[in-house]
């Protein structure tokens, strides 16, 4: 069956997912109200606390019932409702088409779920790939009317970008310099390594989640014998002989692989989550991002 006849979100998760809210650990300014709360003072309809009045604050503010009572003039203060900025960047590189499910169909369907919480919540919701071009932003959406258009276009993101994972970062960097919340969705198989990507990242004033998706065949391979290797993304060919010593020799390497994309991105303040696809994204949401903070 193509990706694009698979369901990304099922009336079940997507009942499960009204609930949720995006979570961001920075304080940010964003260009319209939406519908959370920030730490600024403002002018929306909670109150929060009172200050004395200065010279050219807005009047129609003033506490006059307090100046009744003090003879003194105390302003109103009321907490701001922020618009969040959620992005999710898929890598849609030829080795994410790998597995049952494949990496990249969950991938959607994580940025799917997401996505759908920040609509529902009145977010600024945007999805693209690594090999987009620089200056070709994706679309952005908002409100709960713009989940179809947002799932239209997550189904026809295919595999098969030829791009560097840390070209293609770069090049979200240089589209995307405002504040918010990123996840990166990637399988982090790069031969020039995944370190100069996540550093792209690090230096954007965003909250940042590196979500690392594995095949459980990638995780526990069951092979044996004479195998001719072909590399999907250059065609380099290895020939081996899989043997108890080496697949004991494959999984040290994966696990010392994971073990410093982890330790990658807790030294730098961004949070990093393993993610079998064989864990259902729903899982994966409620329990695993709930406890990183990025849900709640």
């Amino acid at each position: 069956m193509s990706t694009i006849d698979v369901p990304l979100l099922s009336p079940q998760l997507l009942a499960q997912l009204e609930n949720m809210e995006l979570v961001s650990r920075k304080v940010f300014r964003g260009r319209m109200k939406g519908e959370r709360r920030s730490k600024r003072k403002g002018q929306s309809v909670e109150f929060a606390d009172f200050r004395s009045y200065v010279h050219g604050d807005d009047l129609r503010f003033i506490d006059w019932n307090t100046y009744a009572r003090l003879d003194k003039l105390f302003l109103k203060l009321y907490l701001e409702e922020e618009d969040l900025h959620f992005y999710a960047l898929i890598d849609a590189s030829t080795s994410m088409d790998f597995g049952e499910p494949s990496k990249l169909l969950y991938a959607k369907q994580l940025a799917a779920a997401l996505g759908f919480i920040g609509l529902v919540r009145a977010d600024r919701v945007k999805i693209e790939t690594l090999g987009q071009p620089a200056r070709q932003p994706g679309p952005i959406w908002r409100g709960r009317r713009s989940l179809w258009r947002m799932l239209d276009y997550l189904q026809h993101v295919e595999p098969g970008e030829s791009i560097s994972l840390a070209q293609g970062v770069k090049n979200f960097c240089l589209r995307n310099s405002g504040k918010g919340i990123v996840v990166l969705i990637s399988d982090l198989l790069d031969k020039a390594g995944f370190q100069d990507a996540l550093r792209y990242l690090v230096a954007q004033q965003m909250d940042v989640y590196v979500v690392h998706v594995l095949s459980q065949e990638e995780i526990e391979p069951d092979v044996k014998g004479d195998l001719r290797l072909i590399d999907c993304e250059d065609s380099d060919v290895a020939e081996i002989t899989v043997s108890a010593p080496l697949l004991k020799r494959y999984k040290q390497t994966l696990a010392a692989f994971i073990d410093s994309a982890r330790e990658f991105c807790t030294r730098r303040g961004m949070s990093y989550l393993l993610a079998n696809n064989q864990v259902p994204v729903d899982q994966l949401i409620a329990s695993y991002l709930r406890k990183r903070g990025l849900v709640r």
